[in-house]
């Protein structure tokens, strides 16, 4: 070998030796692993063991999602399917997506243009549950959990139960849902089995917004009508108000239930225990389709590892809500305290006794105005006498009027002495009618909110929830509406004429007199807009008050009730005066005497 193929073989394998080291890919060979497994090992390994490792989806080996869900990542890989509880009432739709609920459909119930009424919608509603784990709050809606349906009779009473459940080697999710034949609630339970160490959380944060869709034909009247409703655990009844402005509220002390209440029913959510760390909110939405934007976030505490509550999806009927749980009742708005004690222990036992036997609620109004007014004939007839005494003792009152005119309270104290010696109490005709206030006031109250008259149609009424529309104007009258309700209309010219019969009746002189007249025109702007079941019944009222006097004014002569004012007379000519009657005279003539001061 010659000095030049020496050197040539040295440099070919000095090429080979260099493209072999720097350029030339070597065999790989397994790692061998020694070192404490990741988060990231640890997840893929929990899947492994649950899911086939064939079609993994690649999300599953995202980083973020595995720092977001942690241990959970295996329970966000599945398929939606839903589910449906149903009874006589309601049904009710699940998904096996977080084991939610995605909407309510009220079986006897339909809006006002006929569709379908569901008070719960995914398009309008979102109902989240999260809860506390290692890594962070994490919503169990983006978790995927196996259902399983079943059906029961306990008690006499059937039931369907769906049972979702998320299951791994280190525990369980279970989240169960029960409806019981002809009840509008619906019962939840949420347990957490095992997971120590990967759930951490001590309550369910559950956040609910909804957009209430408009059901009713009169949205005003809907938006009058629709609050956020709540209980506290102490037993106070507390609301955000019928503002059009926000509204919004941080309760401090713990709460019982919370209601989305619209004009005829509610969505309720009814703690076992109580709930926490309560925000509430609501606004108007400018979308005429839509009554109120709801929304209440809360924490439910879990006790042994468990937390229960109810649902309510319903009608706002007052024994259906009472039965639900202490003060659900105050979902539908009874009047104040003096007016509602009539609804609540007269007019809603009334009602519910007239619908066993006539099906036509415009006659049962007319029945309900004929025992109310026969239960207090007395008062009527008290009253009608009293107005009579005023009536016979006229020519001395004017006697009084002409000689002390000018002194008003010489005139008051001479008419004082002239009633004590007659027998004649002014009061004697107000005092019962003023008795008979409450159960007027009640109706005000009872017919806007009683959902039993709710597409309930009588005469030319339609509906008896809402305003009934005789007449539609081409334009809009202020404070009056586009729009002629001819039982308001009724009601008018009845009071109109009630109070022209009545001022025969009575004394009263000047704008006493007119006043008669002006507050049924008033009231007719007033009631123009609201339920022609309310201004039927005042026009029923009305008509039966007037039979009512003329039957009395058959039986009461009024040159009786002047013997008995003169027979007052001579037996009461040296009686004294009373100590109230002594005191009132002192302190008129104290103010008189300050006044001339």
């Amino acid at each position: 070998m010659d000095k030049n193929q020496a050197t040539g073989l040295i440099l070919f394998a000095a090429v080979i030796l260099t493209y072999s080291l720097f350029f030339a890919n070597s065999p790989e060979i397994p790692p061998v692993e020694t070192t404490t497994p990741t988060d990231s090992t640890t997840i893929a390994a929990t899947a492994a063991s649950i899911l086939p490792t064939a079609g993994v989806p690649d999300s599953l080996l995202d980083l973020d999602r595995q720092l977001k869900f942690g241990d959970l990542a295996p329970f966000t890989l599945g398929e939606e399917k839903s589910l449906v509880l149903e009874n006589e009432v309601v049904k009710i739709t699940l998904s096996n997506k977080g084991g939610s609920i995605k909407e309510v459909l009220l079986k006897n119930y339909t809006s006002w243009k006929n569709e379908p009424l569901y008070l719960l919608d995914s398009a309008q509603t979102s109902l989240n549950y999260s809860i506390d784990t290692r890594l962070g709050p994490v919503n169990l809606n983006d978790l995927y959990f196996v259902p399983a349906l079943s059906s029961q009779d306990l008690e006499g009473v059937k039931q369907q139960t769906v049972t979702f459940t998320a299951s791994s080697p280190a525990g369980q999710l279970i989240q169960k849902y029960t409806l019981k034949e002809g009840e509008y609630t619906l019962e939840k339970s949420f347990e957490i089995q095992g997971l120590q160490g990967i759930v951490t959380a001590k309550a369910v944060q559950i956040d609910w917004k909804d957009e209430i869709k408009s059901q009713e034909k009169d949205l005003a009247e809907s938006r009058r009508k629709t609050q956020v409703n709540y209980y506290l655990a102490e037993g106070s009844y507390e609301n955000l108000g019928l503002s059009d402005d926000p509204e919004e509220a941080k309760v401090a002390e713990p709460v019982k239930w919370i209601g989305f209440s619209q004009r005829f029913f509610t969505a309720g959510i009814i703690a076992d225990s109580v709930f926490q760390e309560v925000n509430l909110s609501q606004s108007t939405p400018a979308d005429s389709s839509l009554v109120r934007s709801m929304s209440a976030s809360l924490s439910l505490p879990i006790l042994e590892g468990q937390a229960n509550l109810i649902y309510y999806f319903g009608p706002d009927q007052y024994k259906t809500l009472k039965a639900t749980t202490p003060g659900f009742e105050e979902n539908v708005d009874m009047g104040y305290f003096f007016v509602s004690w009539v609804n609540k222990y007269i007019v809603v036992h009334l009602f519910e006794f007239l619908e066993k036997y006539f099906d036509s609620y415009g006659i049962i109004i007319i029945l309900i105005v004929l025992l109310i007014k026969l239960a207090l004939s007395p008062l009527t007839y008290k009253s009608y006498i009293g107005m009579a005494k005023m009536r016979v003792i006229k020519p001395e009152i004017d006697e009084l009027k002409e000689k002390y005119g000018d002194d008003a309270t010489k005139m008051q104290q001479e008419q004082m002495k002239l009633f004590s010696q007659l027998g004649v109490s002014p009061l004697s005709g107000c005092l019962p009618l003023l008795l008979q206030m409450p159960f007027l006031f009640a109706m005000f109250f009872f017919f806007p909110n009683a959902i039993e008259l709710r597409q309930e149609s009588f005469w030319w009424a339609e509906d008896l929830s809402t305003y009934d529309e005789f007449i539609k104007l081409p334009f809009t009258i202020p404070f009056y509406g586009a729009h002629v309700s001819l039982f308001t209309l009724l009601m008018t010219i009845s009071q109109v004429l009630y109070a022209h019969f009545n001022n025969q009746l009575t004394t009263a002189t000047g704008p006493m007199k007119n006043l008669g007249y002006i507050m049924p025109v008033m009231f007719m702007f007033v009631l123009n807009s609201y339920p022609a079941g309310l201004s039927f019944y005042y026009f029923v009222s009305n008509i039966f008050t007037f039979g009512q006097q003329a039957l009395i004014k058959l039986f009461v002569d009024d040159a009786k009730i002047r013997q008995k004012v003169e027979e007052n007379k001579v037996k009461n000519v040296d009686k004294k005066k009373s100590k109230f009657q002594q005191r009132l005279e002192d302190a008129m003539k104290v103010a008189d005497a300050s006044k001339k001061k």
